[in-house]
Formats: structure tokens, C-alpha cells, sequence
């Protein structure tokens, strides 16, 4: 029995979790149009790219987090005159975070979170298992 399926089923769900965490603040961001210092600057959507860890032998080993980047897509411009933050024209330009793209993103995460949660209760059975021989 190979506790390297533990090593990698382990790195995923610390993956998984970050990814969730950059969800979770995209969500926070939806209508931010601030940087923290109060400076004009539109928030723009947060994205992960994951890579594989490789073992000596070139074996899969894990996943981790390339990079987190922004998403360089277009902003939301929304008609607001009235809005501190309208440009001469009226506009006022909102991140570009889309709830419903988030919430995909989150069931994806959560299932390959559970998919790895549980790919671990079997190796902790099999190994028990083994243990009783």
C-alpha cells in the first residue's frame, strides 16, 4: 500500500480550498469599484490556474496552484448617473464577476473537495484493513 495517494488526494483539497477562498472573494467584490486605500480602481475577477506535482519518477504526485491571476475581461458597465463613480457619460464600471459563473465554479470545487475527502476515507479503510491481517 502507497501512502503516496494520501500525499496527493491531501494536496488537492489544500488546493481545492484555496480555490474556494478566491470564490469567495470574487463574491465579496461583486460591486466594487474601490481599492482599499478608497482609490478609483474596479476589482477584477480572480482566477487559479493549478499545475501537477511531479515525483522523481515523473509520477503524478498532487496538484497545486500555479498561479492566481486576474481576469482581464471586460467590466461591467452599468448606466448610473446618479453614482458617485459615473464616469461624464453616466456610467459607472462594476467588476467582472459573475454570480452565476462563481456559483458554478463553487460546485466544482466543493465536489472535487468531496471527491478527494472521500478518495482518503478509502485509504483510511484499506490501510486499517491491512493493519488487522
Amino acid at each position: 500500500m502507497d501512502l503516496h495517494s494520501l500525499d496527493t488526494a491531501a494536496t488537492a483539497l489544500v488546493s481545492q480550498r484555496l480555490k474556494m477562498d478566491v470564490i469567495s472573494g470574487n463574491l465579496a467584490n461583486i460591486t466594487t469599484t474601490h481599492d482599499s486605500a478608497g482609490n478609483p480602481n474596479t476589482y477584477r475577477r480572480k482566477v487559479l490556474s493549478f499545475k501537477t506535482i511531479l515525483d522523481e519518477k515523473n509520477n503524478v504526485g498532487g496538484v497545486t496552484v500555479n498561479k492566481i491571476a486576474e481576469d482581464n475581461g471586460d467590466l461591467k458597465a452599468v448606466y448610473e448617473p446618479g453614482h458617485p463613480d459615473a464616469d461624464e457619460q453616466g456610467y459607472v464600471y462594476y467588476p467582472n464577476v459573475s454570480a452565476d459563473k462563481e456559483m458554478v465554479d463553487m460546485i466544482m470545487a466543493k465536489t472535487a473537495y468531496e471527491a478527494n475527502v472521500k478518495a482518503i476515507q478509502v485509504f483510511k479503510g484499506m490501510f486499517n484493513a491491512a493493519l488487522e491481517i
